[in-house]
């Protein structure tokens, strides 16, 4: 079956720029040029939540890895951390003194990577929403940062044409890739951990190895790449591009498998879901699309890559045998029915209440960072009444 729309929403009133589902798919979040955020529900009939507070362009989303934290970075040079509930509380970070275009959480949501126009990528705690430090090499906008999923590494693109790899515990750039002709507008790690996708101005999609740095794979294609996702199978690439298409890569068989036409105007940003059922889409024409990914029906539970091992043999396609990032080959049905409903259900209502638990987390964490916010605030404030009285006393004495 091919990828088929599914959802149609409309709200926005300028180009969507970014889009990402929760973890449960329950929910999907966009960023705008109309400088708000939109929360729209997976369930028909279910309202969308508009989200105000930047001043300027919303230029990036993303959920964090529990579903109880959207971030956000605009034109306004800041960064928001919000509660998708009814209220749509935020904080704000001030983060930087240019642009932010990309806000990535780490996979266990403790961390929070920016980038920006002012050529410098930052990293932050969320819960304590505390600056810890900067990564400055480029020397040109930085578009996209993204940690590796064990959190050990972020990926970086930007206008200098360069997509850099840092090591987060030694602060330190381990490469430059510099294939690139144009700016790069994106970069993703796979989910193995082991290759990063980057595309961009030049019309191309380019994979890299990052154990040996060295390109894997080269997609050529006829117009600007904005954005690109990869499916959490690893097995496919789905890229947003400039000429209103969404095409989907075969990444094993190194190929080009569908082109999809659903924007009127530049599609300008796409994300699978965690599941990979789904993928949504965003363009400058102020729509957000959800589409039914079909293409690779019976991946069954997609095993978290690391655990397989298995290299991609010759057979497929000429030159692409390197492209062992973990990519595995889809799993038979029968492996899934031998598993018990019981296993399944209980697995399920696991799964549930350790959701709760995670939600539950985040909103005492969050009242904490808000406490430890006003705790400051009033800290200062008694500063400043200490610092009259003294002024105060010395007039009179003097």
């Amino acid at each position: 079956e091919d990828p088929s729309l599914e959802r149609h929403f409309k709200g926005h009133r300028d180009a969507v720029t970014s889009v990402d589902f929760s973890s449960t798919k329950k929910q999907l979040v966009s960023g705008s040029m109309d400088s708000c955020l939109m929360i729209w529900s997976m369930k028909p009939q279910m309202r969308a939540y508009r989200f105000v507070g930047h001043k300027d362009a919303v230029l990036c989303v993303q959920f964090s890895p529990s579903g109880h934290l959207v971030a956000s970075g605009s034109r306004d040079k800041t960064v928001r951390l919000w509660i998708p509930s009814v209220k749509g509380e935020s904080t704000v970070f001030k983060a930087h003194t240019g642009t932010v275009r990309s806000v990535h959480f780490s996979s266990d949501g403790q961390s929070l990577v920016t980038a920006s126009d002012d050529k410098t990528i930052k990293v932050w705690t969320v819960h304590r929403q505390k600056f810890l430090f900067s990564l400055n090499q480029h020397i040109n906008w930085v578009r996209c940062a993204r940690f590796s999923p064990d959190g050990r590494l972020i990926a970086s693109s930007s206008d200098d044409k360069t997509v850099k790899l840092w090591d987060k515990n030694s602060r330190e750039c381990i490469h430059s890739f510099c294939e690139h002709g144009g700016f790069v507008n994106h970069v993703d790690f796979h989910p193995s951990g082991n290759c990063i996708a980057a595309g961009g101005t030049d019309n191309t999609v380019k994979l890299w190895d990052v154990r040996m740095n060295r390109l894997l794979q080269h997609y050529q294609g006829n117009s600007v790449v904005n954005s690109l996702s990869f499916h959490p199978s690893g097995n496919y690439l789905v890229t947003a591009s400039s000429d209103s298409t969404l095409k989907i890569l075969d990444l094993l068989e190194g190929r080009l498998l569908y082109t999809l036409h659903g924007h009127q105007g530049p599609a300008t940003c796409v994300a699978f879901s965690r599941d990979g059922d789904l993928f949504a889409s965003g363009g400058s024409d102020e729509q957000v699309m959800v589409w039914k990914t079909n293409f690779d029906a019976d991946y069954g539970e997609v095993v978290k890559p690391q655990k397989y091992g298995s290299s991609v043999d010759g057979t497929h396609g000429t030159g692409h045998s390197e492209m062992d990032c973990g990519m595995h080959h889809k799993k038979t049905k029968t492996q899934d029915s031998s598993r018990t409903q019981e296993q399944q259900e209980e697995q399920t209502s696991l799964a549930n209440t350790l959701e709760h638990i995670i939600g539950q987390l985040d909103v005492l964490t969050q009242t904490v960072s808000i406490l430890e916010q006003r705790l400051t605030l009033t800290e200062d404030k008694l500063k400043e009444c200490l610092e009259n009285q003294q002024k105060i006393i010395q007039n009179k004495t003097n």
